[in-house]
């Protein structure tokens, strides 16, 4: 009989392993998913709710792809895992063996243990789930506030935005996403966002949710003592790894479940994969847990090798990123600090009408390019990846920025600005 492997979890991560397991061998597959019964694009959540589209329009395979590839599909959510005997059991009853198991379990919405975090009207936006309530909650909200300023953060304010609901988003930074992003883009993007009509309250922190005598929300204190009525609160501060059924598993955890640079756990047969997992050692300038679409992908088809019989080494090549503020689309290629350290440099350029901006990071002694941040601006993937790789200087990077562009009519508009802004920085000529 082939050997069984077992994949909890129907993201993108799970589903990418399932996919090239299957393009590589005749093992026995099942995925197990409580959230859906098929695979969605998690990142068209937003559409559903703006009515852009249906949600069988965001399955990427038609339903009878699973049969036809002998892929397995249970609906079911796994309370139990027992690695001495190698099975799993289900809230429903039902006991499962393995050979192999990948833990894909994605994440969920991190409650800080607020004070009435747990009154009706208060959530977050990570699951299916949590869309079919947010679209019952919106029956009622006239007053959103939106705890957090990142990528689901926004992605909340336009949902609501859309419905005519008033948005008010609490940031801790002096801009949006001051965590991430440089000061300079941070209230680039602020800018953008309430010229949306979405008010941003920035410095500003969640002390507690107060409700009424029916325990819906009816507002939220901030720690320098303002109350701002309210009928929705979206927490929006983080997601964290879905591990509290691995408790008594023997499993390691910390944050997220404990991997080494094979993808395995402490436990011969066992993998972690995606939003769930923590690299025990990862790369310089690198998270230990990386909830990200590219990063789920690759990590599903490294493991894949590995499972295969091909152990393979996750190796996550340069850092990469996309997401849309409104209309301003963003790309992340490489490391751009918030807050750069001494040795790095920065190149900025923004266009007069505050509609498209560059951030480029280099080392300040030899001026080898470390990243560059876009905002409507789409580069090419590829041709970045290459630069990074190769180290280019920066230089080089300003002259060849064309070769990178999608736009070409960007190119021809911007292309000068952008040298003479380097060349007036810099006092160069390139």
């Amino acid at each position: 009989m082939p050997e069984k492997v077992v994949i909890i979890g129907n993201g993108i991560a799970g589903v990418t392993a399932a996919r090239h397991i299957r393009k590589f061998s005749d093992k026995e597959i099942l995925i197990i998913s409580s959230e859906s019964e098929y695979f969605f694009s998690r990142t068209a959540l937003m559409y559903i709710y703006m009515g852009h589209m249906k949600f069988e329009h965001t399955k990427p395979y038609e339903d009878h792809f699973w049969k036809k590839n002998n892929i397995q599909l249970l609906q079911a959510f796994v309370e139990e895992v027992n690695v001495d005997n190698k099975t799993l059991r289900t809230k429903e009853g039902e006991t499962i063996n393995y050979d192999q198991l990948i833990l894909a379990t994605g994440s969920q919405t991190f409650f800080r243990g607020w004070e009435g975090e747990n009154l009706n009207g208060v959530q977050g936006l990570v699951t299916k789930q949590d869309l079919e309530l947010l679209e019952k909650n919106s029956q009622h909200i006239k007053k959103a506030v939106i705890i957090g300023g990142g990528l689901i953060g926004v992605e909340l304010a336009e949902m609501l935005h859309t419905r005519k609901i008033e948005v008010s988003i609490l940031v801790r930074e002096a801009g949006f996403w001051g965590s991430v992003l440089p000061k300079e883009e941070a209230q680039f993007i602020s800018r953008h966002i309430q010229k949306n009509g979405i008010e941003i309250l920035e410095a500003t922190e969640l002390d507690k949710i107060i409700g009424n005598k029916n325990n819906q929300v009816q507002s939220i204190v901030t720690k320098d003592g303002r109350e701002i009525p309210c009928d929705f609160v979206g927490i929006c501060t983080g997601v964290k790894p879905n591990i509290d059924f691995l408790k008594n598993s023997g499993i390691q955890t910390n944050r997220g479940i404990l991997v080494n640079k094979f993808l395995e756990t402490n436990v011969k047969d066992v993998y972690a994969i995606g939003d769930c997992a923590e690299q025990k050692e990862p790369q310089s300038h690198r998270k230990s847990i990386e909830a990200v679409w590219y990063v789920g992908r690759m990590m599903g088809e490294t493991v894949a090798q590995t499972i295969c019989e091909n152990k393979t080494a996750y190796q996550p090549g340069n850092w990469y990123n996309s997401a849309k503020f409104f209309e301003i689309e963003y790309q992340t290629y490489g490391q751009v600090l918030a807050k750069a350290e001494n040795h790095i440099g920065n190149f900025y350029w923004e266009d007069i009408q505050h509609e498209k901006a560059i951030h480029i990071q280099y080392l300040k002694d030899d001026k080898t390019f470390l990243g560059i941040n876009t905002f409507g601006i789409r580069m090419r993937h590829e041709v970045i990846d290459r630069w990074l790789s190769r180290q280019m200087k920066l230089e080089e990077v300003i002259s060849c920025l064309k070769e990178a562009n999608f736009d070409k009519e960007f190119s021809r508009k911007f292309e000068k600005q952008i040298q003479s802004s380097f060349q007036e920085q810099y006092s160069k000529v390139i």
